[in-house]
């Protein structure tokens, strides 16, 4: 009886591992949450493999995998170069019920992590906003949401 349960408790711990991989294992990450109405929109980016998974606060969620085309994640990279992301600064002031966005890039010449969950200062605003655009608009042209 006790083989029986340790083979049991091995593949839940198994399982469980395994299913939360496509959330650690990411070249390129997107992620907004936050906000009175809580909103948790995730994109995870590996290789030219999408996975997107959306989020409302009222109980609704979607996820979907989908596959970027090597013309789109470079015009992404070229977005994300373009618009300095390594060099953009992050402000510290506090700031409540507010949707903020993450963006984690752990590979290539723009590796670094930012995110304006306390704003960003305000001479990169600019290329905050066209960065996030970009993750924008790879997101309207490929999740089919329901």
């Amino acid at each position: 009886m006790n083989k029986i349960l340790g083979i049991l408790f091995a593949f839940v711990v198994l399982f469980s591992c395994n299913s939360q991989k496509v959330y650690s294992d990411f070249d390129i990450s997107y992620s907004r949450s936050g906000g009175k109405i809580s909103v948790y929109e995730n994109m995870l980016i590996k290789d030219n493999n999408v996975h997107y998974s959306y989020q409302e606060g009222d109980g609704k969620s979607f996820k979907q995998n989908f596959k970027l085309s090597d013309e789109d994640l470079k015009k992404l990279d070229n977005t994300l170069s373009q618009n300095n992301f390594r060099r953009i600064q992050e402000d510290h002031k506090k700031i409540y019920d507010y949707v903020s966005t993450s963006i984690n890039v752990k590979k290539g010449t723009n590796e670094g992590s930012k995110s304006d969950a306390s704003m960003i200062m305000p001479n990169y605003k600019t290329n905050w906003d066209n960065i996030k655009n970009a993750f924008q608009e790879i997101i309207n042209n490929n999740v089919k949401k329901p």
